[in-house]
């Protein structure tokens, strides 16, 4: 078989109704919409229309809060700074190129979740104590950019 050999199913595509294009459509004059009424008006009866009645997204009350001044911090740990090889500068860059992170970040922060065996300069936006710690007893360097 062939690109341009290819075609649909028979009965697959099947031509859109239009409406009120005529009476020789079947569908004109009020497009199949009956007389008058609620449903024959334009913007009718949205998915959210309880009959007048207050609707359920109205009356139940808002929560939570987002907080547009918020800065998105990637995290990463210690385990994963020791994928690393010995004496290696490790910074943004590094690690978005290793696929460490991914994504728009104001900032990356090192938490001390695991252990460190190798000698690293890291440097980036913020260091938990935990973490910076741990990095100067392998002997390396946690620097804040």
């Amino acid at each position: 078989m062939k690109l341009h050999e290819l075609h649909p199913a028979p009965g697959a595509k099947k031509a859109a109704k239009r409406k009120g294009r005529g009476p020789g459509s079947g569908n004109g004059k009020t497009a199949g919409k009956g007389h008058k009424g609620q449903l024959a008006r334009s913007g009718g009866k949205g998915p959210y229309f309880e009959g007048g009645q207050l609707p359920l997204v109205r009356r139940v009350p808002k929560r939570g809060f987002n907080n547009i001044f918020a800065k998105e911090i990637a995290i990463i740990n210690l385990h994963d700074l020791d994928k690393f090889e010995d004496g290696q500068l490790v910074d943004e860059a590094l690690l978005r190129q290793r696929g460490f992170v991914k994504g728009t970040t104001d900032g990356i922060k090192v938490l001390g979740n695991g252990s460190l065996t190798k000698k690293l300069t890291v440097r980036l936006s913020a260091f938990s104590s935990s973490a910076k710690q741990k990095i100067e007893e392998a002997g390396g360097k946690a620097e804040v950019v």
